[in-house]
């Protein structure tokens, strides 16, 4: 091995540390967006004893959240634009904390289901801004780890909130629950003060002197690396629409943006947010009767998922984007069917109860390695940069309608169509994914953002632009 080898191996070894530290305090904001999804399912059956509350106004509770997250999410664009990236996550984390404390005092129903939307708008901005700003900040060759590592913060937010139901639910502690995510919020606000500012926004802000001391930074001293990059991030700025304008001038946008929203729809529609809100329930209906085996089986399902995202983490930079999401909807489909035909036929023995938790390991483990990532990231990769903000909140807001109509209406198609059938109808619709991903889904694996940009810009179909 060459000395030039050696220094441009360590320049990468320091690249990539510098890159990870970032990253970690960014994703702290999945952590918060996973305690948000995995505490109300441990929270929801001591709450309803306490205000006696209808499954209609459980669902309101469970998606009182996506209502603030869709409100939250279509603003995000507008705070990132004009005050940055770094910013806007730390005003994400301020109203975490509110909203954390807010549902913990909450008084009412009516209470709860305010503080739960004020919430979401932490989780909207959240789950808007960190996919975006590590986008930014990661080079291409490990881009799709950085997002999914973002991911494995969800993941980990969910068990270690489903570890905090079971905590608390032996005295029935539900505003505990809620309330101890003020916590880690307040210590990703803290985070927020050492993090660098977005080079691309800085760029496109024409402050293209502190874009590159940035990169600097983040490519580890690396100055032909860095004016390469900056000559791209500069020919990227050159484009005079943004946002609005450019959607409704550009064609080619348009189909980004649409491709986005439908990223989104797809990764709700497989059906894991019911699962994740409602796992106690699915478990009741699978045999496991007391709320100690319903929350220790959330518990096993928030593990094999957060153990699952490291496969992703694994493999989404080797083998790329689109295979992984082929194996996932094919075995989430799979996995919907089967779970479908043993409440169909009943669920009375001790061996299709496990066979039930079996299913429902292996469709979150699938959802975990696939759709949850990929769709993040690639929602984050395919729109140009000056339409980012725009249209990563089209597609964020979107995410967050579809699961607010999930969160809302679980309950009522279990009472509706049956048990069997509201399974089978999420097993058809991760078989249609299957096409879409075929047909429309691009590769972008190992290309640059700005890369992605030119062949939209070009016209190319949207399943070729990672070309």
């Amino acid at each position: 091995m060459t000395a030039s080898t050696l220094h441009l191996s360590a320049e990468q070894g320091q690249d990539r540390s510098i890159i990870y530290v970032i990253g970690t305090i960014a994703a702290l904001a999945g952590l918060l967006f996973g305690m948000d999804i995995g505490v109300i399912s441990g929270a929801l059956p001591f709450i309803k004893d306490a205000f006696h509350l209808s499954d209609v106004m459980q669902e309101l509770i469970v998606s009182g959240m996506m209502l603030g997250a869709a409100v939250g999410a279509a603003f995000a664009g507008r705070l990132s634009r004009q005050f940055g990236r770094k910013v806007t996550l730390g005003v994400s984390g301020c109203v975490f904390i509110i909203g954390a404390l807010g549902c913990a005092l909450a008084w009412s129903p009516e209470a709860l289901i305010g503080a739960r939307i004020v919430l979401g708008l932490a989780v909207g901005i959240s789950s808007y801004i960190a996919p975006v700003y590590l986008s930014e900040i990661a080079p291409e060759r490990i881009r799709g780890t950085l997002i999914s590592f973002y991911q494995l913060m969800i993941m980990g937010g969910i068990l270690l909130a489903y570890l905090i139901n079971v905590s608390f639910s032996y005295s029935g502690g539900w505003r505990w629950m809620l309330g101890v995510i003020a916590i880690p919020a307040l210590i990703m606000v803290i985070g927020m003060l050492i993090l660098p500012r977005s080079p691309r926004w800085l760029a496109d802000s024409n402050r293209d002197d502190e874009a590159r001391d940035v990169l600097m930074r983040l490519r580890g001293g690396d100055r032909e690396r860095v004016d390469e990059e900056m000559a791209q991030i500069q020919e990227a700025t050159e484009v005079s629409d943004v946002g609005w304008q450019l959607f409704r001038g550009n064609s080619n946008f348009r189909r980004s943006v649409g491709l986005g929203m439908l990223l989104q729809f797809m990764q709700q529609f497989t059906g894991a947010n019911v699962i994740l809100y409602y796992a106690p329930r699915i478990l009741k209906l699978a045999g496991y009767a007391s709320e100690t085996e319903q929350l220790w089986g959330t518990v096993l399902i928030g593990l094999v998922m957060t153990l699952a995202t490291i496969i992703a983490i694994t493999f989404v930079d080797r083998i790329g984007r689109k295979p992984l999401l082929y194996i996932g909807f094919s075995v989430m489909g799979i996995c919907m069917v089967l779970l479908g035909l043993l409440y169909a036929h009943g669920l009375d023995g001790e061996l299709t109860k496990y066979l039930a938790l079996a299913l429902l390991g292996l469709f979150v483990i699938s959802y975990a390695m696939s759709a949850a990532p990929m769709i993040w990231i690639l929602c984050s990769e395919i729109q140009p940069l000056k339409g980012r903000d725009f249209g990563v909140a089209c597609s964020t807001v979107t995410n967050w309608v579809a699961n607010m109509v999930i969160g809302a209406t679980f309950l009522s198609l279990l009472n509706g169509l049956g048990n069997a059938p509201t399974f089978w109808l999420y097993a058809a619709l991760n078989f249609l994914f299957i096409v879409f991903t075929l047909l429309l889904i691009p590769e972008t694996k190992g290309v640059s953002l700005e890369n992605i940009e030119r062949n939209l810009m070009q016209g190319k179909s949207l399943r070729r632009i990672g070309q």
